[in-house]
């Protein structure tokens, strides 16, 4: 099975410079045309049967452009969301830095998620998306950032406390593949689409 991992397109926190996470922010018109795009491009070079989605309204808009140009049908997933980092939610960047010296247990936030509870969470959306879709060939799944580093973590089995960041751009595309045998990485963070 060939598993797209997509990033929603640009969202109004971008122009803000705001801590995004758990806050629900739209896309941008220029997200849109990100999402259009990547959407023409997937669906001319590995359209997928089946597309899985993040409710949060970014991630979710750019499923639904996705969906429409595909004719894939949408199943949302809310454990597909963004790390909940508790009180930094849309709050600026310049007024409160991300907070990189927490410990892995400890919240984001003061009551939003940990760094291993998100991980969890991405290890289970992940196992569950996997059963789910036996049946198909190529899967979309299209989320966030840090859930997509979290999908990659779990899908190359990782050690649960790690400080590895896998990078994704807007509309940024990851194709992986579980073969017989091995775990393939077919691409990472690929956004030719925008160029």
């Amino acid at each position: 099975m060939e598993i797209l991992l997509i990033r929603h397109g640009q969202s109004e926190a971008d122009l803000l410079n705001v801590h995004e996470g758990s806050a629900d922010y739209p896309l941008t018109e220029k997200g849109i045309n990100q999402a259009t795009r990547m959407a023409s491009r997937v669906m001319k070079e590995f359209p997928p049967e089946y597309i899985w989605s993040s409710t949060q309204k970014r991630a979710r808009k750019t499923a639904e452009i996705l969906a429409e140009k595909t004719g894939c049908p949408i199943g949302y997933l809310r454990e597909l969301r963004e790390h909940d980092n508790g009180n930094l939610a849309g709050r600026s960047i310049e007024e409160v830095p991300f907070p990189w010296e927490l410990h892995p247990h400890e919240k984001f936030g003061e009551f939003g998620e940990s760094a291993m509870e998100f991980r969890a969470r991405g290890e289970q959306v992940f196992a569950f998306i996997k059963e789910e879709s036996k049946k198909y060939k190529r899967i979309a799944i299209v989320t966030h950032g840090g859930m997509i580093s979290r999908i990659i973590d779990s899908f190359l089995c990782l050690p649960f406390v790690n400080n590895i960041y896998f990078k994704t751009d807007d509309t940024g595309i990851h194709l992986l593949e579980y073969t017989e045998n091995v775990r393939v990485i077919k691409f990472s963070n690929n956004s030719t689409h925008l160029e």
